[in-house]
C-alpha cells in the first residue's frame, strides 16, 4: 500500500470517527466556480486521470473531497 493510500485511509477513518462522512457532490460547473478554473481545464484533468470523476447518466460528478485533494496537490 502506498503512502498516499495509507494517508487517504487514515483521513477516511478520522472522518468516520468525527461523524462527518457526508459526501458533497459537485457538477463540473460547481468545480469550475469553486476552483476558479475553466471547464476545459477540468475536463483535461479528468481525461489525464489526475482528477477523479464519477459518471452518472452522461454527466460528470465530482466528490468535493477529491476536488480538494486535486487542488492541494
Amino acid at each position: 500500500m502506498t503512502e498516499y493510500r495509507i494517508l487517504e485511509e487514515i483521513q477516511n477513518i478520522k472522518e468516520l470517527i468525527a461523524g462527518s462522512k457526508t459526501k458533497r457532490l459537485m457538477t463540473i460547473k460547481d468545480v469550475s466556480d469553486y476552483s476558479r478554473l475553466s471547464i476545459s481545464t477540468i475536463r483535461r484533468q479528468v481525461r489525464l486521470g489526475t482528477l477523479k470523476v464519477m459518471r452518472k447518466k452522461g454527466k460528470l460528478i465530482f466528490n468535493m473531497k477529491d476536488v480538494n485533494r486535486w487542488l492541494n496537490g
